[in-house]
């Protein structure tokens, strides 16, 4: 690290407790090798690349395992069939990889579902990439960890997750492509790194070797990279909007001047006068600095007043306002809810809903791959329920998104690569329908609301709101649904299951023991919940007054699961959603017929819940019938309403008011 002492005086470190190491300074001896070729087309590039490699790997790692990085998932397997070729070819033994008799690889190999892999892995050359099936890339892993592999070939983005280190490792190639950005772009210096790094084996090896071959002009920067230390700069000016608006919601920052101290006290600041080009400073004076500081926190405030996250009072004072509060609570950036709060309506529906969500600023990062990736998209739209929006691209990642969400609730099979960008989606989704739910809320309309809550339990359960509560359960088909509509009576929901003969159920069901114990946990752990609610008023009250609900909630527990521990009680059992899930609740009370939401509460349910929900009388006289909702998060099927009248009344005192008033 080039800047250790300034890094070492930001945290507070003496002098006499910093420790800085220089590159070469290893748990053993590396040896770096870096050949250049002068070749600009980037697939012919790699195709020199691959004798070279092979050479190298025979000079310098002959009996030793090796790692080879490749820029793409294609490649990888590419590179392994040429590795094999000229094995084959250079008149030796073509299994010359394989550590161990071709006949005990016969079990293994019957194992593999990829035929390439399954060729290559018989020469001892194996390949990872995050399109294999799992079981394929966890039998690589094992085979290479007990050393029957020689060889290993993978993309730059598993060297934080390899079985384990090498005695060589080959870089073919610095560039990788963006599907994104359309063009090739140069791997990050902490992925460059890391695989440098992996030539690693003490206590087996006495150095190891690693060979980096590159497009000539890369040659000097990776040197340069590789042998001298590399200073650490801050990126606090690309999310500074972020920290500074949870900071304004926490009162931390109060006024422009204390934004401007805030900055005093980080790395960025400390590393403006370090390196002002790279923050793009024109001078490094005292006044260039503060000039700068005051520059950027004009602007960034400037960009969450525009997005209505806070408020500037008399040109200097800051407040939050109900945006940033949420943006801030939900751990989300100002640019998703500012997209939220100008794209719903009070007429958005689930569909609007999934289009808003998948625009979310969260998951920009998805991974746009090449074309293989863009036709398994297009077979995927043709079984979804929902079109796809006219102004729909497949190399926008909000698109992708949109895909990826409809094919879960339609529970769609999925490539590997594309379960993996799913699940990355459903990481950060019901946080941001949480959220969604916030900011409609506080628009007071009460069906987008609503339809935000069942939202959240199609992404749980990945089903869409329409379909059968049933499918819920696990190892239910459409099959079994349809026979358990056909009995008589008819189950159609999750407590018909429990409430129906054994024999009946055995019947409908048709599973085996192990399938029906799953269905039992399920069922058992289905949430029963009763309420009960009182009113401020009988059935009048007054035009403008404030109103009152006091709600309680209680979940009904069978008597052998009296002593559960309470951490236990409302744990989701969700098979299609990757995460762990504990449920919540929503109680709203709104009136259904002019789409107002009146007031919401959010809930932990845990053996009992008690909640009261204020709300503001409407000023016209008349009749009025509101609706209780108790909504959960996480399973379809047990959401609850209940009407209540109100009499809306006029307010006397006004009345005699006016009265005098015309006097």
């Amino acid at each position: 690290m080039a800047n250790a002492k300034d890094v070492g005086d930001w945290i507070g470190t003496s002098y006499h407790s910093l420790y800085n190491f220089s590159p070469d300074v290893r748990p053993i001896p590396l040896e770096i090798h870096l050949h250049s070729f002068d070749i600009n087309h980037v697939s012919s590039r790699l195709l020199a690349m691959a004798k070279p490699a092979f050479n190298a790997i025979i000079g310098h790692s002959p009996n030793k395992p090796a790692i080879v990085f490749v820029p793409s998932r294609k490649q990888a397997q590419l590179t392994a069939i040429d590795l094999i070729t000229y094995a084959g070819a250079a008149g030796g033994d073509a299994c010359r990889f394989l550590n161990t008799e071709l006949d005990t690889m016969t079990a293994v190999l019957d194992t593999i579902k990829e035929p390439a892999l399954a060729q290559t892995l018989a020469r001892g050359v194996g390949f990872l990439h995050s399109g294999l099936p799992k079981s394929d890339r966890e039998r690589v892993r094992a085979l290479y960890k007990d050393g029957i592999l020689g060889v290993l070939v993978c993309p730059p983005d598993f060297c934080w997750n390899l079985p384990g280190p090498a005695h060589l490792i080959i870089v073919m190639d610095t560039v990788y492509y963006e599907g994104r950005e359309h063009r090739f772009i140069d791997y990050p210096i902490t992925d460059i790194m890391q695989m440098v790094g992996m030539a690693c084996r003490p206590l087996l090896d006495e150095s190891g070797k690693c060979v980096l071959l590159c497009h000539t002009p890369k040659k000097e920067y990776l040197k340069r990279l590789l042998h001298d230390p590399l200073p650490v700069e801050s990126h606090l000016d690309h999310f500074l909007h972020d920290h500074l608006n949870a900071e304004i919601v926490t009162k931390t920052i109060e006024n422009k001047q204390d934004a401007v101290d805030y900055l005093t006290w980080t790395f960025y600041y400390r590393r403006l006068t370090q390196n002002p080009n790279y923050y793009n400073l024109q001078g490094s004076s005292h006044r260039h600095l503060s000039d700068h500081l005051s520059e950027l926190i004009e602007t960034t405030i400037s960009d969450l007043e525009e997005s209505k996250c806070v408020t500037v009072e008399d040109d200097m004072d800051l407040a939050p306002l109900n945006l940033g509060m949420i943006a801030s609570y939900y751990y989300i950036q100002y640019t998703t809810v500012e997209l939220f709060a100008s794209s719903l309506t009070a007429k958005t529906k689930i569909k609007g809903l999934i289009e808003i969500l998948s625009a979310a600023s969260e998951f920009s990062k998805l991974p746009i791959r090449q074309t293989a990736e863009i036709s398994q998209m297009k077979r995927l739209i043709q079984h979804l329920p929902q079109p796809l929006p006219e102004s729909a691209n497949f190399n926008e990642s909000s698109t992708k998104a949109i895909i990826l969400i409809q094919s879960h609730c339609s529970r769609q099979p999925l490539p590997t690569d594309l379960t993996a960008d799913l699940k990355f989606i459903l990481k950060d989704s019901l946080k941001l329908v949480q959220s969604l739910v916030d900011v409609i809320s506080s628009q007071g309309w009460l069906r987008p609301a609503l339809a935000a809550m069942e939202l959240s339990q199609m992404i749980v359960q990945g089903l869409w709101d329409r379909d059968s509560p049933l499918l819920q359960i696990p190892h239910f088909t459409d099959e079994i649904v349809n026979r358990c509509r056909m009995n008589n009576p008819p189950v159609e929901s999750v407590f018909d299951v429990l409430e129906i003969d054994d024999d009946i159920r055995e019947t409908l069901l048709q599973m085996t023991s192990e399938k029906l114990s799953d269905v039992a946990v399920f069922c058992n752990s289905y949430p029963n919940v009763e309420i009960s609610y009182e009113t401020s008023f009988e059935k009048e009250i007054t035009a403008g007054s404030g109103g009152t609900v006091i709600v309680q909630v209680q979940r009904e527990i069978d008597d052998d699961e009296m002593d559960t521990d309470i951490s236990s009680i409302g744990r989701v059992i969700c098979p299609r959603y990757p995460f762990d899930r504990t449920e919540g609740w929503w109680l709203i009370l709104g009136d259904s017929n002019a789409n107002t939401l009146l007031s919401i509460k959010r809930l932990v349910l845990g053996k009992n819940a008690k909640a009261k929900l204020e709300f503001s009388v409407p000023e016209d006289p008349g009749d009025y019938t509101l609706t209780l909702y108790l909504m959960c998060d996480s399973y379809l099927g047990c959401d609850q309403e209940y009407e209540i009248e109100m009499c809306v009344v006029p307010d006397n005192d006004e009345d005699e008011e006016e009265d005098e008033n015309d006097n």
